[in-house]
């Protein structure tokens, strides 16, 4: 848990504080019966009216203090545990952010989902309790054993007794709980998965007519839920009542042995009324103290889902002491020899000592079969992946030695799974280009052949996306993806697969609208389609991660048979005939 350090270092004043005002709660709190027992005994014993009024409004100022020290405990409490929390989700969230694609791999993304919300929360009630309740219950128990025993050493042998009973309880359901708590958090990761996969996949469910079988699938995870959660609570269930049970069996004692004491003169009433009211406040702790072992039980376990995240180490490295700006050719692109596999341990190549160079100004267009390697090959150059073997310059510089801010602000990515964010089609758009004015993101939205059916939508420009662009169709976030790519004005622009949804004619008016824009920059260009990079001024073809041939179309049509393969199945043997 080494990566919490940072929080203890930076709020243990504050909590100190909050402790020290407890503190005197606690200390108010234990001279109650103290005072109360010198009433009865002294003051109605007596029938001396003046000592009762003294140490009534004596115990009236011991309340009062005690009110306004937890008062300023409650409000400390709440703004160090709030802090706290905001920070550590911010810090998860920020380290999450860091990781590459290899080491996201690493974790399910619900189970993510998981660790900044349910995880941090329960850490953080942890941290309000242990200043609000469970630095109390353990002073309490402590100073009423201390004050019991001052009041009354024969029948403070109850407690002897008690005490080590109630501490053997706490540690069985410490040593019995972990686990199980631990086993509800993963119990949750599940429901939280098969709830997003749900969500995200909702149009294919539809379609399929899979309800039946989503719910089954969802019903699985929740009952498996409720079971972990059932059987951690069960536990939890049998330790409270067995500790109350043992600490009233005390009281009884103390009121049986105390009934002896009063009849034979040895022990004075006050004595005892005052003696089972610490009897109670210590029933009261042990009972806080049992709670605080559960929620340390399911605060540890979510500390520990936590602190595996903040100990993943990235494995694409920056070299902070050489970070530099590329000095050469704007958009240049060399790859030297270069492998990638994505598990470097046991996994085969997924690309092949890759060499080849894409120059500023050219339209480069990348084709192969399912599986050739083509994203993984683009993936590479803004360092999504670090190639396994090998180098990748930009602008002639090894992009390990550049800012990675500075390397991605020159590349304009497109996936071939188009995301847009909650909000206007505006704000969609300058995710590009944060400070894009009205006319840049025209001109973008123009160039991706948007600029139509943006217009004939209700509120133009600041019509507001569904999340996940749900109210628009495959084409048209493509081309929202494309426009948002165009307005960065970036010097490398890589498409990958971004018109496959869009039809013919309006693919050729982007290709003729991109080639005017794209006129000073390298544009990469993946596609399934021969059509959308036959006009390319390069074409790269991959073949089982491999370069099969690198040319024009018309070269390649002659020389590369993978290219001719999938001329053919496209175009038809005929095709090929024409196209030679």
């Amino acid at each position: 848990m080494k990566h919490f350090a940072k929080y203890i270092k930076k709020y243990w004043k504050s909590f100190c504080i909050a402790v020290l005002f407890l503190t005197f709660e606690a200390i108010c709190d234990l001279l109650q019966p103290t005072v109360m027992a010198k009433i009865i005994d002294e003051g109605v014993a007596n029938r001396d009216i003046h000592y009762v009024l003294k140490m009534g409004g004596l115990m009236l100022l011991i309340t009062a203090i005690g009110a306004v020290a937890a008062s300023t405990r409650s409000i400390m409490a709440s703004i160090v545990s709030q802090n706290f929390g905001t920070e550590l989700r911010s810090d998860l969230f920020s380290k999450i952010q860091s990781l590459s694609f290899r080491n996201l791999n690493n974790f399910d993304r619900a189970s993510l989902i998981t660790r900044l919300t349910n995880d941090v929360t329960q850490v953080q009630v942890f941290v309000n309790g242990t200043m609000r309740i469970f630095v109390k219950a353990p002073l309490l128990a402590i100073g009423g054993l201390v004050m019991a025993t001052r009041l009354n050493l024969h029948l403070a042998v109850v407690l002897a007794v008690v005490v080590p009973i109630v501490a053997l309880f706490i540690i069985i359901n410490l040593k019995l709980g972990f686990p199980l708590f631990s086993k509800v958090q993963n119990a949750m990761d599940r429901v939280n998965g098969v709830l997003r996969e749900y969500l995200s996949g909702v149009r294919v469910v539809k379609a399929f007519n899979r309800f039946e079988v989503e719910t089954a699938k969802f019903s699985k995870a929740n009952e498996h839920f409720q079971k972990q959660s059932i059987a951690a609570n069960r536990l939890m269930a049998v330790f409270s009542p067995a500790i109350m049970l043992t600490v009233n069996i005390g009281i009884v004692v103390v009121l049986w042995m105390g009934g002896f004491g009063v009849e034979s003169g040895k022990i004075q009433v006050g004595h005892i009324i005052a003696f089972i009211n610490y009897m109670t406040q210590i029933l009261f702790s042990l009972m806080m103290i049992s709670m605080v072992f559960t929620m340390f039980v399911r605060a540890k376990a979510s500390a520990g889902r936590i602190d595996e995240v903040f100990s993943e180490e990235v494995n694409i490295t920056w070299k902070n002491d050489k970070m530099k700006s590329p000095t050469g050719e704007k958009g240049r692109i060399d790859f030297e020899n270069v492998s990638f596999s994505y598990d470097e341990a046991a996994g085969e190549p997924v690309l092949k000592d890759i060499s080849l160079t894409l120059l500023p100004g050219e339209t480069v267009g990348i084709i192969g079969s399912t599986g050739s390697g083509k994203t993984t090959l683009v993936s590479l150059i803004p360092r999504f992946y670090d190639a396994s073997s090998g180098s990748i310059k930009v602008n002639g510089t090894n992009i390990k030695d550049i800012d990675p801010k500075n390397l991605r602000e020159k590349i304009a990515f497109v996936p071939q799974k188009n995301i847009l964010f909650t909000g206007t089609i505006a704000e969609n758009i300058r995710w590009g280009k944060e400070n894009a004015s009205q006319q840049e993101i025209e001109t973008a939205a123009a160039i991706a052949s948007a600029t139509e059916f943006i217009e004939a939508s209700p509120e133009g420009y600041n019509t507001k996306i569904g999340q996940g662009g749900v109210n628009f169709s495959g084409g048209q976030k493509q081309r929202l993806s494309i426009a948002r790519a165009l307005v960065k004005q970036p010097e490398i622009l890589i498409l990958d697969d971004s018109t496959s949804a869009v039809d013919a004619s309006t693919e050729a008016k982007m290709k003729t609208a991109l080639k005017k824009f794209a006129s000073g920059l390298t544009c990469v260009l993946i596609a399934q389609r021969i059509s959308s990079i036959i006009d390319a001024d390069k074409i790269i073809v991959l073949d089982q991660g491999e370069v099969a041939g690198i040319g024009s179309h018309q070269e390649l049509i002659k020389d590369c048979q993978v290219y001719q393969e999938i001329y053919r199945s496209q175009m038809g043997r005929e095709g090929l005939q024409n196209g030679k």
